[in-house]
């Protein structure tokens, strides 16, 4: 092969002439420049595409992240809306567990139970084998539902303890309303209702009371409980006391040495409402024991004979 150069001033030209190996390099150049650009070209391509993909998989993966992030917040504040309203609902359950306790102890006192018997103010004994095939697992649904259940067994109690409280107010009142035993603590029976000889005149009169003999100054207790409606002297009776107790009865005590209540006062039975005297007309230290039922006089004898309740 010849290859002639022209030099464009001078007009002159050079040739060359190529041996074998010369051409078979020229071709190899000539044909592998081509090549060469191609895959440069190619190599390009790939690095651009393979970054344009990694940003994109960046931006996918950061709003991936930004959705989960917003995600977990939303969770976060599911979960502390439920632990308010789970606080919430063990603070009410507290409150009316401690209502419950003022409630069991007014009942306790009520029904006269002996100290140590039902104490409210201790925890409860509890005990028992471990028997983990039962256990509960107490996740966030499941203790919802038990402080549920547990809320709509105290409103039960609270009303079984309501009903408990009334029945318990009734009796009370039935026993404090109930007219039974003696208006004193120690003494003996120096007159009976009914006909008598007067221990002033001799002659025959009708006594419309009980006397009871007693050490004078000691207490005149009250039979049952009631409002006091009449306190002062009387003529015949002295210093006096009277009491009524509903449903129409009245009970009255005389020849009081002091009274120590007023009128509008409530009593409770066995109260002392006055001291043994011997004013008005007596002979010595007693209490003077007078029932009404309904405006007239009742022997007192039945009510002083009932056992105390």
């Amino acid at each position: 092969m010849k290859i002639i150069l022209v030099n464009r001033k001078h007009a002159a030209s050079r040739s060359f002439e190529l041996g074998r190996w010369s051409r078979a390099l020229l071709s190899l150049c000539c044909l592998g420049l081509p090549l060469g650009m191609v895959a440069l070209g190619y190599q390009v391509g790939l690095e651009h595409g393979a970054s344009a993909l990694r940003g994109q998989s960046m931006d996918a993966l950061q709003d991936e992240l930004a959705q989960q992030s917003s995600d977990l917040e939303a969770i976060r504040d599911e979960v502390q809306l439920k632990l308010q309203a789970l606080t919430l609902s063990l603070a009410e359950l507290q409150a009316r567990m401690t209502r419950l306790d003022a409630l069991g102890e007014h009942l306790t006192a009520m029904a006269d139970l002996e100290d140590g018997e039902f104490d409210f103010s201790q925890p409860p004994a509890l005990g028992g084998p471990l028997a983990g095939e039962f256990s509960v697992d107490y996740s966030s649904m499941g203790l919802s539902a038990e402080l549920d259940d547990f809320g709509q067994r105290l409103s039960d109690r609270e009303q079984q303890l309501g009903i408990l409280e009334s029945l318990l107010s009734n009796r009370k009142l039935q026993e404090q309303s109930n007219l039974s035993g003696r208006p004193l603590e120690k003494g003996w029976i120096s007159s009976r209702y009914g006909k008598r000889t007067d221990p002033f005149t001799g002659k025959q009169s009708y006594h419309h009371g009980i006397d009871f003999a007693g050490k004078a100054g000691s207490n005149v207790l009250a039979v049952a409980g009631g409002v006091v409606t009449w306190v002062g002297k009387r003529s015949g009776y002295g210093r006096m006391v009277e009491i009524s107790h509903g449903d129409g009865l009245v009970s009255r005590y005389a020849h009081n040495q002091e009274n120590l209540v007023a009128p509008g006062d409530v009593v409770r039975k066995g109260e002392p409402i006055a001291l043994v005297g011997s004013s008005g007309r007596s002979t010595g230290a007693h209490v003077h024991f007078e029932v009404y039922k309904n405006g007239r006089s009742v022997d007192p004898s039945s009510y002083v004979r009932r056992t105390r309740r």
